[in-house]
């Protein structure tokens, strides 16, 4: 019998683009997972539909731009009824299964409302994202908050403390052996306390080779998000990688003064936040990025880890796999910490993608310019998997084509992303109104417009200001090209795939057999005669 198609779908949090061998990085060491591009297709313009954990993720889950699902910020539920990825490959009878982080939050109130109990099979569906969580674990854990199984595995190795994840695998320990805070930026030069085997991202791959090991026995194909942690903060790393990269490993910093001297409010008041004036610091920066890029060399010591795995099973051969990230990291560049705005640095994302079917051979080590979407995920796996994709309900478009062949002519020619800063304080420093709060990047493969409502627009040229110094959003001289990318955004806004309970198919039926008359609804019809000729009528298109 022909195994089973599944799909390993690998998810970094806060990886940038540029910092993989792959992508060009000069001193990261990441063989495994250069290894993984010249077995796949590497896309070199991959954009997230928001450049922040939950509402990326959420676009990731549903195949929908956040103006559609609604879920804006890091803790806002998906409304109950959103459909998900695990229910569009439900239908198809793949498991979608996690391992590791999806920053959910699940819609109580409106279980509540429809009498579902949020630990009923439904309820857990519902409050999981569509995944089946075999070990769900979203990687912040300060004291006072759930408790994940990893605590308890540290407990087991003998690494005793009141909260294990902060204490050993997210701390350090000064000379005297005191405790140093892994929250803190001046610690993250620091070793984490637990040794590296025990550390959180080899621990998630041994959970998702437990899995992938008893799915076997099962025999459903799969669908596995394996989602891990890092090299999100907190900033620490345990050795050998804590001390695997030096300043000298460090690329210049992307940033210049006059990005200062007069920036966009919005970008004004995000440079002024506090986590962006300490990672502007230069101490900070030589803090922080030797230990992420060690976060990022120990995944991708993992990726050999799981790769070897599979291969000893011979599910190479029918296994697609993934591997992306939710958002980038600024690191100081543009003098901005976290992700927030969408510089390259924060809303383009690595997207390596193996597809182990054979018409997808000459395609094998090479790189797509194509302009891609995170929502692109969901239609592809559903498509891999040989389902029919509900296009009218997911948003994105199916990446099997690219990764078969050359792009179609058809393809995207524009990439959207959004940002809803009505959590942060940057809605006080500007004094803006909550719905007014909203950010839109278009982007072109050139231009990067971005409509800031309230205030005048942001535009970068990528062709000749590579690295986004110069904004040129009140430039007499891009007023048509400013005119035309906000074209393409209210083409955008003004369509969105919201015919959810309805498909395409049934639309067309409607109208295309006249059902509305077969119904017996005579509208406007003037009399016996006229009604007979639509009759007819119907009759030859039913014989057609």
């Amino acid at each position: 019998m022909a195994r089973a198609k599944n799909v390993l779908w690998i998810m970094c949090d806060q990886l940038r683009y540029d910092y993989l061998g792959c992508t060009g990085h000069p001193t990261l060491k990441t063989p495994n997972i250069d290894a993984m591009a010249k077995r796949g297709v590497l896309f070199s313009k991959a954009y997230v539909q928001s450049p922040i954990c939950g509402p990326s993720r959420m676009s990731f889950y549903t195949g929908r731009y956040m103006r559609s699902h609604g879920s804006h910020w890091n803790g806002w539920p998906l409304r109950v009824g959103e459909p998900t990825l695990g229910d569009h490959l439900g239908k198809i009878g793949v498991r979608n299964v996690l391992v590791g982080k999806t920053h959910m939050a699940p819609d109580l109130e409106g279980m509540k409302a429809l009498g579902i109990p949020p630990e009923s099979i439904i309820g857990v569906h519902v409050a999981e994202c569509g995944f089946e969580p075999y070990e769900r674990d979203d990687g912040l854990h300060p004291t006072g908050r759930p408790r994940p199984k990893y605590d308890e595995y540290l407990r087991q190795q003998g690494f005793e403390a009141t909260n294990p994840w902060e204490h050993w695998a997210n701390s350090g320990a000064a000379d005297d052996g005191s405790l140093q805070n892994g929250w803190l930026l001046v610690h993250a030069d620091k070793a984490a306390r637990v040794p590296d085997e025990h550390s959180e991202t080899p621990y998630m791959t041994r959970r998702a080779m437990d899995f992938i090991s008893e799915a076997e026995t099962d025999g459903r194909p799969w669908c596995l998000h394996l989602s891990y942690i890092k090299p999100h903060w907190p900033y620490i790393a345990p050795e050998p990688y804590a001390s695997m990269y030096s300043t000298d490993d460090m690329i210049p910093v992307i940033r210049s003064e006059r990005e200062r001297s007069s920036p966009h409010p919005v970008f004004g008041a995000y440079m002024d936040m506090r986590y962006s004036r300490n990672m502007a610091r230069d101490d900070a920066r030589e803090k922080v990025i030797p230990t992420y890029m060690g976060l990022i060399t120990q995944i991708d010591d993992q990726m050999g880890v799981l790769m070897k795995f599979l291969e000893e099973r011979g599910l190479l051969e029918t296994t697609m796999i993934v591997f992306t990230s939710d958002h980038g990291d600024y690191l100081g560049d543009h003098w901005m910490g976290e992700k927030d705005l969408f510089h390259e640095q924060s809303a383009k994302i690595p997207l390596i993608i193996i597809d182990p079917s054979r018409e997808a051979d000459t395609t094998r080590g090479t790189r797509s310019d194509a302009l891609v979407e995170a929502i692109d995920l969901a239609p592809t796996f559903v498509d891999y998997f040989g389902g029919k994709v509900p296009g009218h309900i997911l948003e994105g478009r199916s990446l099997l084509p690219l990764l078969r062949g050359p792009t179609p002519s058809d393809w995207r020619k524009v990439a959207f992303s959004e940002y809803d800063y009505a959590m942060q304080d940057v809605r006080l420093k500007l004094n803006q109104p909550i719905e007014r709060c909203r950010l839109f990047m278009v982007y072109d493969g050139r231009w990067k417009y971005i409509h800031a409502s309230g205030f005048r627009p942001m535009l970068y040229d990528l062709e000749t200001d590579p690295d986004e110094y110069l904004d040129r959003g009140d430039d007499p001289e891009c007023a048509g090209i400013i005119a035309r990318l906000q074209a393409e955004l209210f083409d955008w806004a003004l369509h969105p795939n919201d015919h959810i309970t309805t498909p395409r198919e049934k639309i067309a039926a409607y109208a295309d057999n006249q059902l509305q008359v077969k119904g017996g609804i005579l509208i406007g019809i003037w009399d016996e005669a006229e009604l007979a000729a639509i009759k007819d009528g119907i009759a030859q298109r039913a014989k057609m």
